[in-house]
C-alpha cells in the first residue's frame, strides 16, 4: 500500500510477520485486553494507539513494550509483528513497527508518559471524531487494525 499522508508525505505500509526484520526507529502497538483495544488519550492528539521512539540500544520489541507500559499501565502477555510503514518526508523519512499485542493486565498509575492513561474501547468507531488523534485516521495505522482482524487477532 502507498498514499501521500496528510502532511503531503508518501507513506509505503508491507505487511510483515516475526521472520521479518524489525528495523523501524519507531513502534506502534495494536493492543488487545479482554477482547477490547486499548488506547491512549495523548495530552496534545487526541485518542490514539500508544506508541513511539525506539531508544538507543533498544529493540523494537522492547521500545513496544516501554511505550505500551509508559503510556498505559499495560504489561504484554504475547506481541506479534504485522506490518512496517515507512514515511517518506521532505526533510528525513523513517520506518514504524506495528504490532498486535494481547496485554496481560493493566497497571493503574499515577503518571503516563505523554497521556492521560489507558481507554478501552470495543471498536474504533464508538469514539466521537472530535476526540480521535488524526493518527487513528491515518490509511496505514486502520489498514493495520484491518489486517489484525484478517489475521484472527480481533473482531469488532
Amino acid at each position: 500500500m502507498k498514499f501521500t499522508d496528510s502532511h503531503h508525505q508518501t507513506v509505503v505500509l508491507e505487511f510483515k510477520n516475526h521472520h521479518d526484520e524489525q528495523n523501524g526507529e519507531h513502534v506502534l502497538a495494536l493492543p488487545i485486553y479482554n477482547q477490547n483495544l486499548v488506547l491512549t488519550r495523548h495530552k496534545d492528539r487526541g485518542i490514539e494507539f500508544p506508541g513511539g521512539k525506539r531508544e538507543i540500544n533498544e529493540s523494537s520489541q522492547e521500545a513496544v513494550q516501554r511505550e505500551l507500559y509508559e503510556e498505559t499501565g499495560s504489561t504484554i502477555d504475547a506481541l506479534y509483528y504485522i506490518a512496517q510503514y515507512e514515511v517518506q518526508g521532505q526533510s528525513h523519512c523513517f520506518k514504524k513497527d506495528v504490532y498486535v499485542v494481547f496485554v496481560d493486565q493493566i497497571e493503574d498509575k499515577t503518571y503516563y508518559h505523554e497521556t492521560y492513561g489507558p481507554i478501552l474501547t470495543k471498536s474504533l468507531d464508538t469514539i466521537k471524531d472530535d476526540e480521535k488523534s488524526y493518527l487513528l485516521n491515518d490509511p496505514a495505522i486502520l489498514a493495520c487494525v484491518e489486517r489484525m482482524k484478517e489475521l484472527g487477532f480481533y473482531q469488532s
